[in-house]
């Protein structure tokens, strides 16, 4: 089996940082993207930032210039690096990765729990 287990949620202040961080593990054979979407209370699911096994980015308007995925390909994790945060980035942020399972044949999606983010005004 694979899970993604994400962590480093929190409160902050407008204007702070926080680092989310998720890990693969099991029975993994090979991982194509990896990315983060949040969801806020009545809202639907979003993107948040995509990131390639060769580190190609893409990232929500939203988040441009205030928030920087990536990975290390060794560990199997993606993180999210949010500075600058504001209000309405509060939400749940998931994590989720394209993974062959070692057993094949097709890449399928995986996603992690969720962590809560929280930014105060």
């Amino acid at each position: 089996q694979v899970q993604l287990v994400e962590s480093g949620g929190g409160l902050v202040q407008a204007g702070g940082s926080l680092r989310l961080s998720c890990a693969a593990s099991g029975s993994i054979f090979s991982i194509n993207a990896m990315g983060w979407y949040r969801q806020a209370p009545g809202k639907q699911r979003e993107l948040v930032a995509t990131i390639t096994s060769g580190g190609s980015t893409n990232y929500a308007d939203s988040v441009k210039g205030r928030i920087t995925v990536s990975r290390d390909n060794a560990k199997n994790t993606v993180s999210l690096q949010m500075n600058s945060l504001k209000p309405e980035d509060t939400a749940v942020y998931y994590c989720n990765a394209d993974i062959l399972h070692s057993g094949g044949p097709y890449y399928r999606r995986y996603w992690g729990q969720g962590t809560q983010v929280t930014v105060s005004s």
